[in-house]
């Protein structure tokens, strides 16, 4: 799971893996170590309709419907998005990208730019 940051708006990005865990055992939860402190993010089901965060101490916690990650499992939807509180919120599928990187996309859902 890649989180990513910017003003107020918070993207996840989830691998195959992790998207089967996630259906699976209704949790995700990453961790960044920094000098003396850890910022930890995660996700976890709901039976709320629609995306929600929470920011307490030093965690980040998206929750997500089960019905939204059922169909990330079984359909081709890329992801799903709120932007109705004070941060916006997206959880998306990983894709392997269509330039050269160096990090192991082994994981990653298969691109569907590359079919075209």
């Amino acid at each position: 799971m890649k989180i990513r940051i910017k003003g107020n708006s918070i993207r996840y990005r989830l691998t195959q893996s992790d998207l089967a865990r996630l259906n699976e055992e209704g949790f995700l939860m990453e961790r960044t170590e920094f000098a003396g402190k850890t910022l930890s993010y995660g996700i976890e089901t709901t039976i709320n309709r629609k995306l929600s965060a929470d920011y307490i101490g030093d965690q980040v916690l998206i929750s997500m419907p089960k019905d939204m990650i059922g169909q990330l499992v079984s359909t081709s939807a890329v992801g799903f998005e709120d932007k109705t509180g004070p941060v916006s919120l997206l959880v998306e599928k990983d894709f392997t990208c269509l330039d050269n990187v160096e990090e192991d996309q082994s994981d990653n859902f298969p691109n569907p730019l590359l079919t075209k």
